[in-house]
């Protein structure tokens, strides 16, 4: 070997020798490992008596899971008004309508270039399941549907609950379930048109 290779080899180990693991070989203790200086052999601490939670401190189980008690809530557990309807078309627009379409019988863009067809929501079994169903189905996926819960906020996913639950209502309205305003207002429409 000549000099210069030599000169290399060594300013090479040098270097590598003089490489640490100090920030990779911590001296920490990972969630629920074993520490001997506490009475109860835990390194992760409970909270200090009178902590006050910040940021996601989840109660309510109702609006968070969208179960009471183990079962799917009946209803949305948010006051169902014009408001959250429109946002529940906002959201189900954005998110919904690709697979679902916008009146959800499951023959979005997507389904049209090959995706699997999702089941139309004006299926009987479908009309006839608790809210919580389809809270859950947004929140954690259901067959090839990804979870939406990191993209919609859990207001928002009970505001999809409350307008599928108006597209559903849209395709079995009957006239005798309208107001006299409302039977006007749709003979006006269908006069202008």
């Amino acid at each position: 070997m000549n000099r210069l290779a030599t000169s290399l080899v060594l300013a090479a180990l040098v270097a590598v020798a003089g490489c640490r693991q100090d920030m990779h070989d911590q001296d920490k203790y990972q969630a629920f490992e074993r520490n001997d200086f506490f009475d109860d052999q835990r390194a992760s601490r409970p909270l200090v008596a009178g902590a006050v939670p910040r940021g996601h401190l989840q109660e309510d189980e109702t609006f968070f899971t969208g179960l009471a008690n183990g079962a799917m809530v009946e209803r949305v557990p948010l006051r169902v008004d014009r408001e959250l309807i429109e946002r529940g078309r906002e959201r189900y627009d954005v998110f919904c309508s690709p697979c679902h379409d916008r009146v959800g019988t499951g023959n979005g863009m997507i389904v049209q270039r090959g995706y699997k067809q999702p089941a139309s929501f004006h299926e009987a079994r479908l009309i006839d399941v608790p809210d919580g169903y389809f809270f859950q189905a947004i929140s954690n996926g259901f067959g090839v549907m990804p979870s939406y819960a990191r993209q919609v906020p859990t207001r928002d996913r009970w505001a999809i609950v409350a307008y599928i639950r108006a597209l559903q209502l849209s395709q079995s309205a009957q006239p005798d379930d309208l107001t006299a305003d409302d039977l006007a207002r749709l003979k006006v429409t269908e006069a202008a048109e």
